[in-house]
């Protein structure tokens, strides 16, 4: 599939979030429906660009995030569950951001935004990007030109363009 763009709605898929009863599945249509998300996607968790750099400008800003009316600030990777889940917790990012799992790269893919660096022994991931989306539609659209950088699509930088 080509590159969503801005105004384009997000495609039907599912993710999956650690909730307290365990594993759960959520769609783009419940999860982006009705609100303004702060939405950004990493490679791989625990990653040094992502771990050190991406998620932490994000928790960093949730507030401001907040005060801007944003209702939700959500991120994803293409890892699983347990891997977000630890994430979260090891990142302070729990009960603040909230990590959709794309562990099958079906999000990344749908909107294309699949990257391939299995030549660097990683797999299919995700390339590094932000968006606004406000009822389900890409308002803003934050791409990454080199998937170890975040420049563009941190939390400060996106939180300039709302």
């Amino acid at each position: 599939m080509a590159q969503i763009q801005e105004g384009e709605r997000l495609p039907e898929a599912t993710f999956t979030v650690m909730t307290a009863e365990g594993p759960k599945p959520v769609t783009t249509k419940e999860f982006f429906g009705g609100r303004k998300v702060a939405f950004f996607a990493a490679p791989g968790a625990f990653t040094p660009t992502c771990d050190k750099a991406h998620l932490p400008s994000y928790v960093a800003n949730v507030e401001k995030f907040k005060a801007k009316g944003i209702d939700a600030v959500a991120g994803t990777t293409v890892n699983d569950v347990f891997v977000l889940d630890a994430w979260s917790k090891a990142s302070g990012a729990d009960g603040k951001v909230t990590l959709l799992a794309d562990g099958s790269a079906a999000f990344a893919k749908a909107v294309g935004m699949d990257l391939d660096l299995t030549a660097r022994g990683l797999g299919l991931r995700s390339k590094r990007y932000a968006m606004l989306v406000e009822d389900g539609v890409v308002k803003k659209l934050l791409v990454e030109d080199v998937p170890s950088e975040a420049t563009c699509s941190t939390g400060g930088f996106l939180l300039d363009q709302i």
